[in-house]
C-alpha cells in the first residue's frame, strides 16, 4: 500500500490510515445467520469438490516475487523456478550474473502526453541513489528521533500486538535507521563492490548493508506509474513488457504530487529503491523459504491491478473495480469545492491526469499533471487527489495509451462508459459499524480525524454476496478491528489503532455493510480468528489481514514481522488436527509495492495485471515443494473458492469468468488469454498415502 495522505510510506513520522441502497431481501437475511456459523447442519460449508473445507487467505503487503525469492532454488529437483537466479541475471551469492544486462533500467523522455513506452530511451550508467527512509517517530531521552522501531521495549509491544509468536516480538523493537541518513542516499547499501552512489543499472542485493530486520524505503506503486514501469508495447498483435522503467518512473514522478509542480532545484524523486532484492540463500526470508520448501508455491501469481492496496484488495473481493456514484452523480469532484463548512473544505481534483505537467518554463519530463492520494484534510484545507479514471472514454487523460495498447493486442479494457473507476487508495465508503463514511467525510464534526478522499458506497457485488446465496460461511478478520470499531476516528492516530480499513473489501460494499446481521458476521478481529482456530469453529472462507505494524509493508513494517504473523496462524491451524486435515492457507501480498520483477505479465483488462507477487499454499495436500507455473492473480483465489464450493462467478463481468489457461511450449504464457488459473494445481488431492477423494 502506498498511502500519501495515509501517511504510511516515504518518510513516515506518525501514520494515519484513511487508512444509499435498500437492505438485502428477506431471503438473504434468512441465509445470513446460517452462513455465519461454520459447521451447522443447515450450511453448505462441507459440500466441496475437494477435501478442502476451510480456506484461509492471508494478505501481506508490497513485495514482488523476485524481491523476496530472487535466489530461490526448489528443493525438489524435478521442479523449476523463474527468478533472477534461474535467468542468469544474478548469481547465488547475489552478485551480477552473465545475463545481468537483460534487467538493465532505462531513462526516457515523456514531455507531452502520457505514454506506456516513452521514446528517447537511454540506459542508465548507474542507478540514482535510493534514499534511506522509514520507521517511526520516538521520544528518546526527551528528544524526538525519527526512523525508529514502533516500540522501545517488548513489554510495550505486547500491550498492543497479539499476532506474533513469542520469539518474534523483539522485531518490533529493532531495525531502526540512523537519523543522520534519513532522506539522504542510503549509505548502508553496497553492491558488487560499489557504494550507493555508483550502483550498476539493474537489481542489487539489499543485505547485509540494509539488514533483513531493518526498516527501509518504500518505492512508488500507483496505477499509471506501474503501467509505465512495465514498459509495454505491441509487436503485431502480441504485447511485450520490458520491465525497464522501474527506476525512471521512481525518479521522475514517484508517488504523485496532488497537482503541485516540482520543487525548485528538483533532480529526482525517490531514487532506485525499486531494484532492491533479498537473498534467501544467505538467510533472508527464512520462514517463507521454509514454507516454500515444504509446501507449494507459485512463480506466476500476479497482483491483479496496477497500483496499490485499495484497488487490489477490492479486486480480490470482487474480481472487478468499483466506481464513483454519489446518488447518481457519476463524475468525482473535478476542480471543485468539497466539504463546505468543514475544516477540510478545499478545491480538489479527484480525476487522474498522468499527462506531463506543462509549466511556464517549459514541459516537465513525466511529472504528472494530477495524481495523488489527496492533500490536506484531517483539519486542514483539502487539495489534489487524482485517483479516478473514466477508462471507457478515450478522451480522458492517460486512458488512450492503455486502451489503444489493449486494443492492439485484442484485449478488452472491460470499462463501462460513464464510470470513473477507483485506481488507487481512498477510504472505504463505510465505517466498521455500517455508518456511511462518505457522507460523514463531507459533514462537519471530528474534522481533524476525517478526509474528504473517501469512496462512495459501492453496489458492485463481491464474494460475500456470492457465498451468501449458497449459504456458505465467510469472514474478514482484520488485525485490530475491534479497536477501530470502537473509535474509527482514531485510526492510525493512536498507536493501538493500526487496522487497515482500505484493505477490507467488504467496507466498500452496500450489500454487506447495511445489513447488520451479515456485517457483524463478516467483519471480525484476528483475536476471533485465533479463538476459532483453537476451537475449530472456523468459517469456510476466511480473509485475514495483519495490522500496519505486521503487514510487511516497506517503511512501516518488515517482512520478518509478516512472517511471524503468518507463522502464528499456520502453527495454530496445524495444532488443531481436525482443521489441519481439511484447511488450505493461501499466503500472498496485495501487490508488489513497486519493486522490480522479471516475470511475464499478461494484460487482462484496463486495470492489470501487474507484477508477480508471492503465493504460497500451506496444506496437508500441498506438500513436497511444488512450484506451479500456471498464470494466476487475485481473482484466482475467487476461482478456487467458487470451484471448491460450486459457486458461480460473482457477476457477468468479473474476472472469475476468465477461462483457465492453456499453454504451449512456454508454461508461463497462456495461449488462450486473457486467462487465469484456479490454483488447483498447487494441490495433490490424489497421491500415494492419501485417500482418493
Amino acid at each position: 500500500m502506498q498511502c500519501g495522505i495515509l501517511r504510511r510510506g516515504g518518510r513516515a513520522r506518525r501514520y494515519r490510515l484513511l487508512c444509499s441502497v435498500a437492505l438485502y431481501a428477506m431471503a438473504i437475511n434468512t441465509l445470513a445467520p446460517l452462513a455465519a456459523a461454520a459447521g451447522q447442519s443447515a450450511s453448505k460449508d462441507g459440500k466441496t469438490t475437494t477435501p478442502i473445507k476451510h480456506v484461509i487467505v492471508i494478505i501481506g503487503e508490497n513485495r514482488t516475487f523476485d524481491h523476496l525469492f530472487a535466489t530461490y532454488k526448489p528443493v525438489n529437483r524435478r521442479e523449476s523456478v523463474l527468478n533472477l537466479l534461474s535467468e542468469g541475471i544474478i548469481k547465488a551469492n547475489g552478485k551480477p550474473g552473465p545475463n545481468y544486462a537483460s534487467a538493465t533500467q532505462f531513462q526516457a523522455q515523456d514531455t507531452s502526453v502520457y505514454q506506456l513506452s516513452p521514446s528517447g530511451k537511454l540506459q542508465y550508467t548507474t542507478l540514482l541513489p535510493p534514499l534511506a527512509s522509514g520507521g517511526y517517530e520516538q521520544t528518546i531521552n526527551g528528544k524526538t528521533v525519527e526512523g525508529q522501531a514502533p516500540f522501545l521495549t517488548i513489554k510495550e509491544a505486547k500491550k498492543i500486538e497479539n499476532g506474533l509468536p513469542p520469539d518474534y516480538y523483539k522485531y518490533l523493537t529493532t531495525g531502526a535507521i540512523d537519523p543522520a541518513i534519513l532522506g539522504k542516499p542510503d549509505t548502508r547499501i553496497k553492491y558488487d563492490g560499489k557504494d550507493v552512489g555508483n550502483l550498476p543499472p539493474g537489481p542489487y542485493q539489499l543485505t547485509p548493508g540494509v539488514g533483513y530486520d531493518d526498516y527501509a524505503e518504500s518505492p512508488v506503486h500507483r496505477f499509471y506509474q506501474m503501467w509505465q514501469q512495465l514498459d509495454c508495447s505491441a509487436t503485431g498483435s502480441t504485447g511485450v513488457c520490458q520491465n525497464g522503467l522501474f527506476a525512471w518512473v521512481e525518479a521522475t514522478v514517484g508517488a504523485g504530487s496532488n497537482g503541485k509542480p516540482p520543487p525548485a532545484g528538483f533532480t529526482y524523486k525517490e531514487g532506485a529503491t525499486a531494484m532492491g532484492f533479498y537473498n534467501v540463500q544467505q538467510g533472508d526470508v527464512p520462514y517463507f523459504k521454509q514454507l516454500a520448501d515444504t509446501y507449494s508455491m507459485s512463480d506466476n501469481y500476479h497482483q491483479a491491478v496496477n497500483g496499490g492496496t485499495g484497488a487490489n484488495h477490492i479486486m480480490l473481493g470482487t474480481g472487478d473495480a468499483i466506481w464513483f456514484d454519489d446518488n447518481g452523480t457519476l463524475m468525482p469532484p473535478h476542480n471543485q469545492l468539497v466539504g463546505a463548512g468543514t475544516l477540510n473544505a478545499g478545491i480538489v481534483d479527484e480525476i487522474e491526469n498522468p499527462d506531463p505537467l506543462q509549466l511556464m518554463s517549459g514541459p516537465t519530463n513525466n511529472w504528472y499533471t494530477e495524481d495523488g492520494y489527496g492533500g490536506g484534510s484531517f483539519g486542514s484545507a483539502s487539495y489534489g487527489g487524482g485517483s479516478y479514471s473514466a477508462c471507457g472514454d478515450t478522451t480522458q487523460p492517460g486512458v488512450p495509451a492503455i486502451v489503444n495498447y489493449l486494443n492492439s493486442i485484442n484485449v478488452s479494457p472491460n470499462c463501462e462508459t460513464g464510470h470513473y473507476y477507483l485506481l488507487n487508495n481512498y477510504n472505504p465508503g463505510y465505517y466498521g459499524d455500517g455508518t456511511n463514511a462518505y457522507a460523514d467525510s463531507l459533514q462537519s464534526g471530528n474534522d481533524q480525524f476525517k478526509t474528504v478522499f473517501t469512496v462512495t458506497p459501492s453496489t458492485v457485488a463481491d464474494i460475500g454476496d456470492a457465498l451468501l446465496k449458497k449459504n456458505i460461511s465467510f469472514a474478514y478478520f482484520g488485525d485490530q478491528f475491534d479497536t477501530y470499531l470502537a473509535d474509527p476516528y482514531a485510526n492510525y492516530v493512536a498507536a493501538d489503532n493500526t487496522y487497515c480499513n482500505i484493505c477490507n473489501f467488504f467496507q466498500y460494499s452496500t450489500s454487506i455493510m447495511t445489513n447488520p446481521t451479515v456485517r457483524q458476521a463478516a467483519l471480525k478481529d484476528t483475536t476471533d480468528l485465533y479463538a476459532d482456530l483453537k476451537s475449530g469453529d472456523l468459517p469456510a472462507v476466511s480473509f485475514v489481514k495483519p495490522d500496519g505494524y505486521l503487514d510487511g509493508h516497506p517503511a512501516s513494517s518488515k517482512v520478518d514481522l509478516l512472517e511471524g504473523f503468518v507463522k502464528k496462524i499456520v502453527d495454530l491451524t496445524k495444532s488443531n488436527p481436525r482443521l489441519w486435515n481439511d484447511t488450505a492457507i493461501f499466503i500472498t501480498m496485495d501487490e508488489g509495492g513497486g519493486y522490480y520483477d522479471s516475470g511475464y505479465v499478461q494484460q487482462l483488462d484496463f486495470f492489470g495485471d501487474g507484477t508477480r507477487i508471492p503465493m504460497i499454499v500451506v496444506s496437508k495436500y500441498s506438500t513436497g515443494g511444488h512450484i506451479s507455473h500456471t498464470y494466476t492473480d487475485h481473482a484466482s483465489v475467487l476461482k478456487f473458492i467458487e470451484a471448491n464450493w460450486n459457486v458461480p462467478p460473482i457477476t457477468k463481468r468479473s474476472r472469475d469468468n476468465l477461462p483457465n489457461p492453456v499453454t504451449g511450449a512456454d508454461p508461463y504464457r497462456p495461449t488462450n488469454g486473457p486467462a487465469i488459473g484456479d490454483l488447483m494445481d498447487l494441490f495433490q488431492f490424489t497421491s500415494k498415502g492419501q485417500d482418493q477423494y
